[in-house]
């Protein structure tokens, strides 16, 4: 099994091998601005742990880098 260096506990997760170096559409997508850009990387994050489990950044995203983990409660 692969080691991950993602965060868990968040809600949205960004894949960083698969997100795109300067791509930002995720982050216009979201209508919290709970995502972010990374100065050193280049790569999404999620800088604020709040989510409305929306879902258009992960449909904004052309490579399928940014996960959703929406909580059992709420499926």
């Amino acid at each position: 099994m692969a080691l991950t260096n993602q965060r868990v506990e968040v809600p949205v997760t960004i894949d960083e091998g698969l997100c795109i170096d300067g791509c930002t559409l995720c982050v216009e997508a979201c209508p919290l601005d709970s995502l972010a850009i990374n100065d050193e990387t280049g790569k999404a994050y999620m800088h604020v742990d709040e989510c409305w489990y929306c879902g258009p950044c992960a449909a904004r995203c052309p490579v399928d880098a940014v996960t959703i983990n929406i909580p059992y409660l709420l499926r």
